[in-house]
């Protein structure tokens, strides 16, 4: 029998502090999302201001005059956390020397003073579509923060394939927040709710049928729409393996009925989020702000970081000054709460500000090494060129976490030369062809698109003779890779490909 004792046992774990978590999710954010979390920030701590200091600026512009010269970028001498010491330093709060670091660095010298931004359009957003319906939900604060996080995991063609189990155990591990699987469910059920039909979906089936049950609430006395309804509901796996004999019977269908069933079917759409990317199923546009510019002087390419409407920050002179003259009162209760209340509001806009600039610094190191790593491309824009590179390339070569990696290129753009990117496109697996050289994804799918392109529409190319066709170009490819590529590509099958007139 196990006796039942206290036992005492050390343990080491790894958790995120407040600051860390602050820094993770502004790196997350593209530049048009940065700008709104910095108004939310100074809506909310009345110790962080906009605009630069003009007294830090007179500062400065004494120091500059008596030949001051910064040596090798600036340093305040701020402590990292000055929350965790009671006995803190006044003087780094009171200091002539105010304006932030992110701001004293010129991160290069623009060739035209007189540059202005050129609007780029692409396809509507789709997460900010849904974040938008969250606000219609009658969910609570919490829950919309939730539902914002959970739409983060959605995929590029608008799946939810993470059980509810996995995004409780993410949501603690990413957010520190503890739910219910009961609770994560009832969010992700309203999500399913949202436009555009099927969205959110765990697979296809479940995405087609969600479409067929809002276009019968619309039409609830078309047989073909119910009959479409059954056959996905029940027959799914058999539809997708072509047994429509069989489906015909069960159903006890005659040919024209079932007919006008598949017609429904095959005009609903697989992929919701293609709603929202500019494909044929694009409904609205919008203006896309590139994150970074790529621009070329003498001869080089170099990165150049978005920051025209990020404002410029400061910690409030009032703030500090409310600090110092605490700094000798009575050490009554209501002076302590009130000096706390100061410093932690100072605290909270000093962090803020350096996580900003932590947030540039990162982009610009990760921009630069995908710019190295993919020089060639930004080069002469040839799609050909792009080298295979993953995320742990990158890592590598900046020393950051793969996470870091995938944050920064989730959700950012480049604008080049040749156009508008987002920075997920210059990431490919890769393959060794006849030769025994690597190749980028992306080179196999122009070849593939181009043999398709030229193919007899009235004999189409099946999968297997594409297979002959790019192995008989040197890169030997197993056919469910061909037909991984051909979906990617949004390009049907041949017999759908087929021309009969």
């Amino acid at each position: 029998m196990q006796k039942i004792g206290l036992q005492q046992t050390l343990t080491q774990t790894t958790k995120l502090s407040p600051t860390q978590i602050q820094v993770v999710r502004l790196l997350e954010l593209p530049s048009v999302e940065l700008n709104q979390r910095i108004n939310e920030e100074l809506q909310e701590n009345p110790a962080l201001e906009e605009g630069a200091d003009e007294q830090a600026i007179s500062g400065l512009e004494e120091q500059f005059e008596e030949g001051y010269m910064p040596e090798d970028g600036y340093d305040d001498g701020r402590q990292k956390d000055p929350l965790q010491n009671e006995d803190f330093n006044y003087e780094q709060y009171v200091s002539d020397d105010e304006t932030p670091s992110y701001m004293l660095h010129q991160q290069y010298n623009p060739a035209d003073e007189d540059r202005r931004e050129v609007p780029i359009i692409g396809g509507s957003s789709l997460i900010e579509e849904l974040k938008a319906q969250i606000y219609l939900t009658n969910m609570t604060k919490p829950q919309r923060h939730i539902a914002k996080w959970v739409l983060g995991n959605i995929d590029d063609d608008g799946y939810l394939r993470r059980t509810t189990e996995q995004l409780v155990d993410d949501l603690m591990f990413q957010e520190q927040i503890s739910i219910t699987d009961e609770e994560m469910e009832e969010i992700v059920q309203q999500i399913k709710r949202f436009d555009p039909p099927g969205i959110a979906s765990a697979n296809l089936q479940e995405c087609l049928l969600r479409q067929l049950e809002v276009k019968l609430a619309q039409d609830p006395n078309s047989n073909s729409l119910a009959f479409a309804h059954a056959i996905i509901e029940q027959y799914f796996e058999a539809f997708s393996k072509h047994h429509f004999e069989r489906i015909m019977q069960k159903l006890e269908l005659d040919e024209a009925d079932f007919q006008a069933a598949v017609q429904e079917i095959m005009h609903l759409n697989q992929k919701p989020a293609n709603a929202f990317t500019g494909n044929v199923y694009e409904t609205q546009r919008e203006t896309i702000i590139p994150d970074f510019t790529i621009e070329e002087r003498d001869e080089e390419l170099f990165v150049v970081l978005n920051t025209g409407d990020i404002p410029e920050l400061h910690v409030s002179r009032d703030y500090k000054d409310m600090l110092e003259s605490y700094k000798d009162s009575p050490k009554s209760k209501d002076a302590k709460e009130a000096r706390l209340f100061i410093k932690q509001k100072l605290d909270a806009a000093q962090s803020f500000i350096d996580a900003i600039k932590q947030r540039n610094e990162t982009l610009m190191r990760t921009m630069t090494a995908i710019l190295k790593a993919q020089y060639d491309f930004f080069l002469d824009g040839e799609e050909t060129s792009l080298k295979p590179m993953v995320l742990q390339d990158i890592a590598d070569r900046t020393g950051y976490d793969v996470s870091t990696i995938s944050r920064v290129s989730n959700s950012k753009y480049v604008q080049t030369r040749f156009g508008i990117y987002p920075l997920k496109y210059f990431f490919s697996e890769s393959m060794t062809n006849a030769d025994g050289d690597e190749v980028s994804t992306h080179e196999l799918k122009k070849m593939l698109q181009e043999l398709i392109e030229k193919e007899d529409k009235f004999t189409p190319l099946t999968d297997e003779q594409l297979v002959d066709y790019m192995a008989q170009h040197g890169y030997p490819i197993a056919r469910r890779t061909i037909a991984k590529y051909r979906e990617q590509l949004g390009i049907p099958v041949a017999r759908l490909r087929k021309r009969h007139i």
